[in-house]
């Protein structure tokens, strides 16, 4: 069988694999301990991160005529293929993380959204959070006004409550003496029901 008919099926691989990707990533992974190597792989998958290790070759092959074609300059010495087609900045913040503590992992490059990055490049896109991470900053931001707007409508629905108080002590000053002291434990009375319900 031609070498050629051998490489067509990994070609065809890396071809589904890159198909519709948001980003990928290109690393050096020569140092990697067999423990660090399974940790990886492991924070990859749990992110929805396709990751395998192609010859350049077969990955040169794969990217021309695509999006990543801009890749091959990348494409020396060991590499190892971070794919992801759902969270763009997934692969780029996960082994950038992970670099951190693992220096033997050297970051070349990759294409973001369409964009080649360098290896600084995905660094910076590392830095951007989340989908998660921004929902949950955007769902915090809303909780104070609604806070907000849920008591000002208890409010309305309850307009005894503290903030008329002032206006019925003012009216008892204009009562007569006699009819005030009643009044005044009937007003003290709700005052006190307020702070037991609201504070």
């Amino acid at each position: 069988m031609a070498k050629v008919e051998l490489k067509k099926p990994i070609v065809e691989e890396i071809s589904a694999v890159i198909q519709d990707a948001q980003s990928v990533v290109l690393v050096d992974h020569r140092g990697l301990t067999v423990e660090q190597d399974t940790e990886l792989r492991k924070q990859l998958r749990e992110a929805g991160i396709t990751y395998k290790v192609y010859k350049n070759t077969m990955m040169n092959f794969a990217f021309k005529g695509t999006d990543f074609e801009s890749l091959t300059p990348y494409l020396e010495g060991p590499s190892a293929l971070a794919v992801s087609k759902e969270d763009a900045t997934a692969p780029a913040r996960v082994l950038c993380k992970f670099a951190k503590t693992a220096n033997a992992l050297e970051v070349k490059g990759g294409v973001v959204e369409g964009t080649l990055y360098d290896a600084k490049g995905i660094e910076d896109v590392s830095k951007i959070p989340s989908r998660e991470e921004l929902l949950s900053r955007l769902l915090g931001s809303m909780q104070s006004p609604v806070a907000n707007l849920a008591r000002v409508l208890n409010q309305m629905a309850h307009p005894h409550v503290k903030q008329h108080l002032p206006l019925k002590r003012h009216l008892l000053k204009l009562q007569p003496r006699k009819h005030r002291q009643k009044h005044k434990v009937k007003c003290r009375d709700l005052h006190t029901e307020q702070r037991y319900n609201y504070y």
